[in-house]
């Protein structure tokens, strides 16, 4: 059987996905699992690592399953995987504890402490980024306070597709775009040494492994992976690429001034430079090769939100979202369907800002239904990317927008996007653009093509472009003045509702008539009880 095929491997946030694919890109099998977070404390967000792994090789066994292909069909492999985070193993390569993922809060006040004292401004001009609280940085350093026989222990620092590419070929590596989150020189691209000392993380460079570029070899399959996945000891396996990266390269998007959006789990907003550009709103990481930088805006608020109110709306379906979501999209099709729905702030699992946040919703009447919400809360969502996209329209011009999830691929939402960001957007017509973009490493890894640009560019990938409408345009501007209002009006408050504190209120000597001052009118303030918070 001739080895025509590759297989992508994306684990996401909460889903593994292992797809095959054809030279040109099309699917031709599919396969995917559930990984358990683990959140048995406050704050802790985890994955363990074993479960991570059994994950990777049901999901392989099932996309070869579903195109009825064996392992030997299979050239070679690509992987990608959810960023930011750490996975570390001790000396002997074994886990060290369970993985801790980007939507990990444990940090918090560690990161608030780097910001009080100006540390965090140091690292800035650096690394090309402040510390997030979910950096691999600022979690080492607080398993250094708070864990630190656990810190004394660590073998190698790695990330979650590093972990998967281990289990595959037996070889710890990590790759540029990984590295870059946290441990690099804005300038060289290379670890820094002067950033670890800056956060007194000086002992871990010895732990820092290999770093390699997303398109080089990661090692072979070894016989025992392969029994395990059905694949063929001794395939290929690229080094990868950090998700994001992945789902701007499966996009289509691999040049520089080329702006990619993805509404999942996170949202991501990234655009290509050939330089580098640094400032605030923004982090500035390595891109794929060296010589290209990707100036990120990133927060924890995005299609989840869509998530957490389909599952609390109709918990008995399997596919809650997109019900609600054709709610939606039929009323709005209707002549006349539009109306004034509440407004939306997406931050049930985080937010743009350097405060606590919490989720909120505005504008609450007796009239609105489930639709509404969840039309509110795609609105929002959108809005939300829309700060992060004017941050980045400051480093340089953009040549064109992509955007993938969210449901981006339904018109209507597409139209919000276009309408909302008062720009042309592509919607491509591709699924699992994190694995395609895995896949098409492993492509330029084993010779098939030269680089990732011209890999892309023999991939089929149809744009279905949308342009904003005048009037909806004009509206949208004025309800995102109000969204950036409330933002502005709500930071006094957040603390408390995150922390679950009270006010402490002075007593009422005598009645305070109404007139004595303003009244911030909103109609319901939602945010997650203590112990569903990541």
């Amino acid at each position: 059987m001739r080895q025509d095929f590759t297989i992508g491997i994306d684990s996401g946030s909460t889903t593994t996905k292992a797809v095959v694919f054809s030279p040109t890109g099309a699917i031709m099998g599919t396969g995917r699992r559930r990984v358990a977070q683990h959140m048995d404390r406050p704050h802790h967000v985890e994955r363990d690592m074993y479960e991570a792994w059994e994950a990777v090789t049901a999901s392989v066994q099932d996309a070869l399953a579903d195109a009825g292909l064996d392992g030997s069909a299979i050239a070679a492999v690509g992987l990608t995987a959810h960023g930011d985070g750490v996975f570390l193993l001790d000396r002997s390569s074994k886990p060290l504890g369970r993985g801790i993922m980007s939507l990990d809060s444990r940090a918090t006040a560690l990161h608030e402490q780097w910001h009080r004292t100006g540390l965090s401004d140091l690292v800035l001009p650096v690394a090309g980024q402040r510390p997030y609280t979910y950096s691999a940085n600022t979690l080492l350093a607080w398993i250094r306070d708070n864990e630190p026989d656990r810190y004394a222990a660590i073998g190698s620092v790695i990330f979650a597709k590093d972990w998967i590419r281990y289990c595959l070929t037996g070889e710890i590596a990590t790759d540029l775009t990984e590295a870059s989150t946290s441990f690099t020189d804005l300038q060289t691209q290379d670890y820094s040494d002067d950033l670890l000392e800056i956060l007194g993380l000086q002992e871990i460079r010895k732990a820092l492994p290999e770093m390699r570029l997303s398109c080089e070899s990661g090692g072979a399959l070894t016989p025992e992976a392969a029994a395990l996945t059905g694949l063929k000891a001794g395939t290929p396996v690229s080094v990868g690429l950090h998700d994001v990266t992945a789902a701007a390269v499966g996009m289509g998007y691999t040049q520089a001034d080329d702006l990619s959006i993805t509404a999942g789990t996170f949202s991501i907003n990234e655009v290509f430079r050939d330089r580098p550009v640094v400032g605030e709103g923004w982090a500035c990481r390595a891109g794929y090769r060296r010589g290209l930088w990707n100036c990120m805006a990133i927060s924890p608020a995005s299609s989840s939100n869509l998530e957490w109110l389909a599952k609390l709306l109709r918990p008995e379906e399997q596919d809650a979202a997109r019900q609600l979501s054709a709610e939606m999209e039929s009323r709005l099709l209707k002549p006349g369907g539009r109306h004034q729905v509440p407004l939306y702030h997406p931050f049930l699992f985080g937010s743009p800002y350097e405060v606590p946040a919490s989720a909120s919703l505005f504008g609450v009447q007796s009239w609105h239904d489930r639709a509404d919400l969840f039309q509110a809360m795609v609105e929002g969502t959108i809005f939300n990317h829309r700060e992060h996209v004017d941050a980045l329209r400051q480093t340089g011009p953009v040549r064109r927008i992509g955007v993938s999830g969210g449901g981006s691929g339904q018109p209507v939402i597409a139209q919000m996007f276009a309408d909302i960001l008062g720009a042309d957007v592509e919607i491509p017509e591709v699924r699992e653009a994190g694995a395609l973009g895995a896949a098409l490493t492993a492509s330029v890894a084993i010779g098939r093509y030269a680089d990732l640009e011209e890999a892309v560019s023999a991939q089929t990938i149809p744009m279905q472009t949308y342009r904003p409408q005048t009037e909806r345009r004009h509206v949208y501007e004025g309800i995102y003045r109000r969204y950036v209002a409330l933002t502005q009006a709500m930071r006094p408050f957040w603390s408390d509702l995150y922390d679950g504190g009270a006010v402490q209120a002075e007593p009422v000597t005598a009645p305070v008539p109404v007139e004595a001052g303003p009244v911030l009118n909103y109609a319901a303030v939602g945010f997650l009880p203590q112990e569903a918070r990541p």
